[in-house]
């Protein structure tokens, strides 16, 4: 007989402070529509952002913008959503080819090209909401400094710490201010030395797609 949670009386921690919300399953198919007539804009389609868009297709968001300047490379290939045939081809033209084969629906624009200052307002128009998914600090703090300025009416979800072999329940999501949304440990540094695993990587990617579910849907706390 296998061991059950019954067995040793073990029972979930659930702090009396935490509410779970338990949704009405009924309402599914309405809140499935109102995905699709949203658009996200994913700025970097690399580990993050790759993954983020594979969830954010597989909930049923209707339109995403996927931007990015880059191209498959093979030493990415362990933690981004992509495959060996695709190697060299531009991220954004080998995203859509794997988007589309989960949903031929999905609408899908796509940006070859890097997000600067000037830019930037103009590639995420018409956005619900905002995924910075970028690997350089200094691309990253441009972005969101950019949206905080210029688009402070869009949500803009973005990351900080997700390097290393740490515990996954150190990555939390946080609201930093309104409309800001950061998903991390919010410490680990791939320039610290820190390796990337996809299992981490994915957990933040899952963290971000899950922000942008519940700004979508009209929920403001994480």
């Amino acid at each position: 007989m296998s061991a059950t949670s019954d067995t040793f009386d073990l029972h979930p921690y659930r702090p009396e402070r935490v509410a779970v919300e338990v949704p009405d399953t009924a309402l599914d198919p309405e809140l499935r529509a109102r995905l699709h007539e949203c658009t996200v804009a994913i700025i970097g389609c690399g580990g993050l952002g790759s993954n983020v868009a594979e969830m954010l297709a597989r909930s049923g968001v209707g339109r995403l913008t996927l931007v990015d300047f880059d191209t498959v490379d093979e030493r990415n290939l362990n933690r981004q959503f992509f495959f060996r045939d695709q190697i060299g081809m531009p991220k954004v033209i080998a995203l859509a080819e794997n988007l589309q084969r989960i949903r031929s629906d999905v609408r899908l624009d796509l940006v070859q090209d890097r997000v600067t200052p000037e830019n930037l307002v103009g590639l995420v128009r018409g956005a619900c909401a905002i995924v910075e998914a970028v690997d350089e600090a200094g691309v990253k703090a441009m972005i969101v400094n950019t949206c905080l300025a210029e688009l402070p009416d869009i949500p803009l979800v973005t990351a900080s710490g997700l390097a290393g072999y740490g515990s996954t329940n150190a990555i939390v999501t946080e609201r930093m201010a309104d409309g800001l949304y950061v998903v991390g440990d919010l410490t680990s540094d791939v320039r610290d030395g820190h390796p990337l695993f996809a299992s981490r990587v994915m957990a933040a990617a899952a963290a971000q797609a899950h922000a942008v579910v519940r700004v979508l849907l009209g929920y403001r706390e994480p």
